[in-house]
């Protein structure tokens, strides 16, 4: 082996997934849209109070929404989970992760306490449709016999992204020899949460003046 392979790292032994809801990002997309369209009309249009009116408006929607709409994710990898969710992004180990559930939310939970993954919303409509399918004949059939061919039970997506997820953890626990993966991290999102708090404040003191 030459001195290039040894100093080469390890790669990844199976490649990270990323969840995000797609109709968050584009209610998201479309509010920012909207709500940049009618701040630039009262920011080019308006008085001097409209404009500061519409500036601090934009400037507490803005990371709102986005903290709402664009900014949750889900990525799982070889080592660890991250949830990034409005204002606060969890980072934690495998080992650190003892189950992973979907009531009216998706929630993983630690030793610590207990977390919502906004990245991955419950659609209750979508159980009940799974739901009435799998009644209706897709629930497991035999691999043969008449119905050999039927397709598999019809699951809500949040419950797909959480077999996913389960799988994945399963794989980092049954690692041979695995690296020390650290304690579960929990930081505050400041630049989204400072925007927020000062358009707040200043939109407060131009409805009061």
């Amino acid at each position: 082996m030459t001195s290039q392979d040894r100093s080469t790292p390890p790669q990844q032994q199976y490649a990270e997934r990323s969840y995000r809801s797609p109709a968050a990002l584009a209610g998201g997309a479309l509010l920012l849209l909207l709500g940049l369209w009618l701040g630039s009309d009262a920011l080019l249009r308006g008085d001097a109070h409209t404009r500061l009116t519409a500036l601090f408006a934009l400037l507490l929607g803005v990371p709102l929404v986005t903290a709402f709409t664009l900014r949750p994710l889900v990525r799982a990898g070889e080592d660890r989970l991250t949830v990034r969710n409005p204002f606060r992004t969890i980072t934690l180990p495998w080992d650190a992760v003892e189950g992973l559930r979907a009531g009216y939310s998706t929630e993983v939970i630690t030793g610590d306490g207990t977390y919502q993954m906004w990245a991955i919303p419950v659609s209750l409509r979508q159980r009940k449709k799974a739901g009435r399918q799998a009644t209706r004949g897709t629930a497991p059939h035999p691999r043969f016999g008449p119905h050999a061919d039927a397709g598999p039970v019809p699951r809500a997506m949040a419950d797909q992204a959480l077999d996913e997820l389960r799988e994945v953890k399963e794989r980092a626990t049954r690692r041979e020899n695995p690296e020390p993966q650290g304690e579960p991290v929990v930081r505050w999102s400041y630049p989204v949460l400072a925007p927020i708090v000062a358009g707040a404040v200043g939109l407060a003191v131009m409805i009061a003046v």
